[in-house]
């Protein structure tokens, strides 16, 4: 994920005329944009390049094949056709894009060690994982795994994708007894997690109480609201850390996935409230037979998030907390960094509770582990890997270095760097080590000249000067080009870039720098947004149409705070500057009641009605989600009598359009105008 969240999914609120839009995106959990062509300009490696990636299959032990042995363990089909389809047969994914022969040799445009890793997740189908528990993986970007109870299935996790989740019950029950589904449990608050779930079961089975949804403490609040406020600039850049432009498949400029699974198909996710939830570490809960012992590990991987254990089938999972490639505790499509020290815990917890017991661990991503030695080894492996790059990042920040020095500095111990479940195919070891300092001291580095420089747009033409104009500092690039040092190319051509931002020559050469950095990458993520990144130098932002998905069952949910907090971010304070609007808005079936009020520029609310408002709204929450999906506009609202208004009508227009529209297709590479 996501991961995705991988994403996991944003919101984006646009509020004009005085009538809201409110739309979700199934962001980077499905490809919800137009894909680009086959690039123009791509080149090959280089002998730099290949010498790199010869390196690095000369120093990882590529003849252990264990993991291969278990991702292909127990596998019984795969999904009809390779496809998911939606219920009008288009096909949406095909898993013929992620499959690659297992025996052969990484392409010289792809490090050998995420060719590997590429091949791993290409495995897709159902699999027995142990006596009762069967996982469909593959087909999207987080595995759906079905537990059999006594009476009927349990499901965990639900994919991100209805269709996904669909195809992959369907796959289960071809070859396994029709039994009704009695459970599903939601590891953690990522919507790559929970996205399918009105795949597997429906709305009114859970109101009837026919099946139990049990997820950890915290989960409706933070599924619904990871991403809202940033969601705009977040998407955007999970087009880069996803790939969601690049075709799928193996060529130079096509995506593999994101190292933590394959990229799932584009149809809207939806949600579910939980039935159940688990509050407390060490709390028991049967479900249809089986005993399941929890252990909460909430600010881990993600805000919501819990391990559990079914005695009875010696069987451990630890959600998103002990996968397959070492994870991010930063992730470059932007987020909070997460707590590495709370996550560490956790991981050790697991192993004083369930650790002597365990005899089989799997996990929403990637392949399990059996043997109760294996499944031991694996969690301390990735427990110690993540307190090396926690310790040494803060032993390296207390002798005074600083976060991009900690990020080179910081090199795994042999025992560590040659563990496969923690090479950086999602996150990485430089980028984690500056998520350890940035998480500690925050990105200044106490140097004053550092403390208040110029932006880097309006910097960057002074530097081009300084360095004797651009034709010179292009000049020099191609020399640091022709030896192979592409990073250096990289970056200083960005300043060419931000000051000349038509200037082709350094666009192509940057291009160019970024391609073989592609190449070289054990990260698919980088790989990703090196390569879009490329692309877009060469091409140009292509901009094509935003398809995007209303998900109306997480709208209902979203609290409504954090819809006036959003309102207040679109908000253009300059603009509001010396402007007073107060609104009132008093929900009939919820009985809450609001005052929206504009003042110095920002946007306040205050959960009472205001004596003096310029506009009044009375209507329900389901007409007001109406509204703010688009559904219905809000003058048909008001004539049909759904909602009523007293005071001036032209009030929300003249608050609305302070509000800003937020441009999606903003450029990366050279950055925007400044406001």
């Amino acid at each position: 994920m996501k991961r995705r969240n991988f994403l996991l999914g944003t919101a984006a609120i646009a509020a004009t005329g005085g009538a809201l839009a409110v739309s979700y995106r199934t962001g980077h959990l499905g490809r919800v944009f137009p894909v680009f062509a086959q690039g123009a300009g791509v080149k090959p490696a280089t002998e730099f390049t290949k010498a790199v990636n010869k390196a690095m299959l000369d120093s990882l032990p590529f003849t252990d094949r264990q993991d291969f042995d278990d991702a292909r363990r127990g596998f019984i089909a795969g999904p009809p056709g390779g496809v998911v389809k939606d219920l009008q047969g288009k096909v949406l994914f095909d898993a013929k894009n992620f499959e690659l022969p297992l025996d052969a040799p990484a392409p010289e445009w792809m490090n050998p060690s995420l060719w590997r890793m590429a091949q791993l997740n290409g495995l897709a189908g159902l699999f027995q994982v142990s006596d009762r528990i069967y996982q469909v993986r593959n087909i999207d970007v987080a595995n759906i795994t079905f537990i059999e109870g006594d009476t009927g299935v349990i499901v965990v996790d639900t994919t991100a994708s209805p269709d996904s989740a669909r195809t992959a019950v369907e796959l289960y029950f071809a070859n396994r007894p029709r039994k009704p589904i009695v459970a599903v449990v939601f590891t953690h608050s990522h919507i790559d997690h929970f996205g399918g779930v009105r795949g597997v079961v429906s709305a009114e089975d859970v109101a009837a109480g026919k099946v139990k949804l049990i997820a950890p403490a915290g989960f409706t609040e933070e599924s619904v609201s990871e991403n809202l406020y940033a969601g705009n600039a977040m998407l955007r850049r999970s087009t880069y850390q996803y790939g969601m432009l690049l075709k799928k498949g193996p060529g130079a400029d096509q995506a593999l996935g994101s190292g933590l699974g394959v990229t799932g198909p584009d149809s809207a996710a939806t949600f579910l409230v939980p039935t159940d939830f688990v509050t407390k570490t060490g709390q028991k809960m049967t479900v249809d037979g089986l005993e399941f012992e929890f252990l909460m590990a909430p600010g881990s991987e993600a805000p919501s998030e819990m391990h559990f254990f079914i005695r009875p089938l010696k069987a451990l999972c630890t959600a998103e907390n002990a996968v397959h490639t070492l994870h991010n505790f930063y992730t470059l499509r932007g987020a909070k960094t997460r707590d590495v020290a709370k996550w560490i815990g956790y991981l050790d917890d697991t192993l004083e509770m369930w650790g002597d017991e365990a005899e089989v661990l799997y996990a929403p991503h990637n392949w399990p582990k059996w043997g109760n030695g294996a499944v031991r080894a694996h969690i301390e492996k990735y427990r110690d890997a993540f307190k090396y790059i926690h310790d040494q990042s803060l032993r390296l920040a207390n002798h005074g270095y600083t976060l991009p020095e900690i990020g080179d500095m910081v090199q795994m111990p042999p025992s560590l760097a040659g563990n496969w479940a923690t090479r950086g195919y999602y996150g990485t070891v430089s980028h984690d080590a500056r998520a350890v300092y940035n998480f500690y001291l925050g990105y200044f580095t106490g140097n004053p000249a550092e403390l208040n420089p110029l932006p880097p747009v309006a910097a960057a033409p002074r530097y081009v000067e300084y360095m004797g104009g651009a034709p010179r500092v292009i000049e020099m690039a191609q020399k640091a080009y022709d030896a192979g040092d592409y990073r250096w190319v990289a970056q200083v051509l960005e300043h060419v870039v931000y000051a000349e931002p038509t200037n082709q020559d350094a666009r192509n050469l940057q291009a160019d720098a970024f391609e073989q950095l592609a190449y070289q990458s054990e990260a698919a993520t980088w790989r990703n947004i090196y390569t879009v990144g490329a692309k877009e130098l060469r091409e140009g932002v292509a901009k094509p149409p935003v398809s995007i998905a209303a998900l109306p069952d997480m709208m209902t949910n979203v609290p409504i705070e954090m819809l006036f907090d959003y309102l207040g971010i679109k908000l253009n304070g300059p603009k509001a500057a010396g402007k007073t609007i107060t609104v009132n808005i008093a929900l009939t079936d919820t009985g809450q009641q609001y005052a929206l009020m504009l003042q110095n520029g920002v946007l306040n609310y205050r959960p009472k009605l205001s004596d003096k408002p310029d506009v009044a709204l009375t209507l329900s929450r389901a007409d007001l989600n109406a509204a703010l999906l688009g559904a219905a506009k809000l003058d048909q609202q008001i004539a049909d009598g759904k909602v009523k208004l007293e005071g001036r009508r032209e009030a929300l227009g003249e608050l609305f359009a302070l509000m800003d529209d937020f441009e999606f297709w903003f450029d990366v590479i050279t950055r925007p105008k400044m406001a």
